[in-house]
């Protein structure tokens, strides 16, 4: 145990001892407590709290009561003056930055394994035969029960089994939904003015213009899609609850308007309701689907309250496309495991989402919260916008400041997103802001990830 222990302190040590020299922990950041390294680690607390001691002693630490471990004022070689921007721009890029605030991933460290673990063995327990050979093109009936039950509770989704889709992921179940439009010879589908880029490239690759929709305070300006009508724009991609990734939520007229727009054209909306689960400051907007089940497409999935990595996620259709959805996904379901839908089925039916959900709605909430706080501290002129909800906030720059903001974070260390790389290519630049993930860094980074991006802002 002593040379294990031995040999784990020094591969610690070394590891410090390169992200100073080389940069990744800029001077004055923040260390995790040894406790906390230590249980993402899997090592001793001992461990850590020894490699922290012989590195203050070294220099390249130090130590202060009540101020915690944070990187000595340590000189950190610097770009050389002659070299030209690019080449810097192209050195910072290539180094891994030692935070991340990027948006879009849960905290993955949170995932309940114990509970999971549990569902599984239940789940296995009960299978019928019949699910381990080539299954239902819909997904297991389990889940798809499961999925109805908990929406209709949880979000006002109007919802049965046979109108539930699975399918591994949004991006799976987008791809169904443009093949099947395309299938209409419908040509557009309108889309809000910031969004994730790779969404429209999907519907783009599928043979369908995306033209935006002007945006505001109030959300997607949907009173624009009748102006549409004559250009084939067959539906609409909406982020109703919580606008990815300006934050906001969409006004109750515009949700009234869009719904109006596809009763009176025979449109389709496609809802993602990617995060609706997590509202901080009161209780969650209910999902639009819910106004007109005949003419929304639900997508719903298990990427943010659980982890991307289960790739599951899915679908309530209107009763007139299951039929083209399921053809689309062919004739038997080549997916999604049977087993992992079993086992999320199992889940949601004893309580352990739930239970899951409201855990994790608590953690973020303080995520928030403590973003907001160390702003106000050390950052006053940031404005932190949008609603209390989600997994990301947007904080407000000074105009012309975004870029200049992105570059002084990655020398920091920080990965960070600017809201300019969410913006529709027809769309006008109208803000400069960061979109913060405050959910993806574990315990033991999210000091030092808030140290980094305060240092960073103007």
């Amino acid at each position: 145990m002593e040379l294990g222990g031995s040999g784990l302190r020094t591969g610690l040590m070394n590891a410090l001892r390169e992200a100073v020299r080389t940069g990744r922990l800029a001077p004055g950041t923040r260390l995790p407590s040894s406790h906390s390294l230590a249980v993402d680690l899997g090592v001793a607390r001992n461990t850590v709290a020894d490699a922290y001691a012989e590195l203050v002693a070294e220099g390249w630490l130090t130590a202060r009561q009540g101020s915690g471990t944070r990187v000595a004022q340590r000189a950190v070689a610097a770009p050389h003056k002659a070299a030209p921007a690019a080449a810097v721009t192209r050195h910072s890029a290539r180094r891994k930055p030692a935070y991340s605030l990027m948006p879009g991933a849960p905290d993955l460290a949170s995932f309940p394994r114990a509970e999971w673990l549990k569902a599984a063995r239940r789940a296995l327990t009960a299978a019928p035969h019949e699910a381990f050979g080539y299954g239902d093109p819909r997904g297991r009936v389990e889940l798809r029960t499961a999925v109805a039950e908990y929406l209709a509770r949880a979000r006002g989704v109007r919802a049965t089994a046979d109108r539930v889709v699975i399918c591994s992921g949004f991006v799976h179940g987008l791809m169904l939904i443009a093949k099947v439009l395309r299938q209409r010879r419908v040509r557009e589908v309108a889309v809000e003015s910031y969004g994730l880029h790779f969404h429209r490239d999907l519907l783009t690759e599928a043979g369908l213009r995306t033209p935006a929709l002007g945006f505001d305070g109030h959300g997607s300006r949907t009173g624009e899609l009748t102006e549409l009508r004559g250009a084939g724009t067959g539906a609409v991609l909406l982020t109703p609850a919580h606008q990815f990734p300006i934050g906001v939520a969409l006004h109750p007229d515009r949700r009234a308007a869009a719904v109006d727009w596809a009763r009176g054209t025979g449109g389709l909306i496609l809802e993602d309701d990617y995060d609706g689960e997590f509202r901080y400051d009161r209780q969650p907007v209910g999902a639009l689907q819910g106004l007109d089940p005949g003419r929304v497409v639900y997508l719903g999935t298990a990427s943010k309250s659980l982890a991307p990595g289960l790739r599951l996620a899915w679908m309530v259709l209107p009763e007139s496309l299951v039929e083209e959805v399921t053809a689309a996904k062919g004739v038997v379901d080549w997916a999604s495991s049977a087993l992992d839908q079993l086992t999320l089925a199992e889940f949601i039916g004893s309580g352990a989402y739930d239970r899951h959900v409201r855990s994790m709605r608590l953690r973020y909430r303080r995520r928030r919260d403590q973003l907001v706080a160390a702003l106000a501290e050390r950052a006053p002129d940031v404005r932190v916008t949008g609603i209390a909800a989600g997994l990301h906030a947007v904080l407000e720059l000074p105009a012309g400041t975004e870029r200049s903001v992105v570059q002084a974070a990655a020398w920091q260390g920080l990965a960070l997103d600017g809201v300019g790389s969410f913006r529709h290519p027809s769309a006008e630049r109208d803000r400069d802001a960061l979109v913060v993930g405050y959910a993806t860094p574990p315990d033991s980074a999210w000091a030092g990830a808030l140290d980094a991006l305060c240092r960073a802002l103007p």
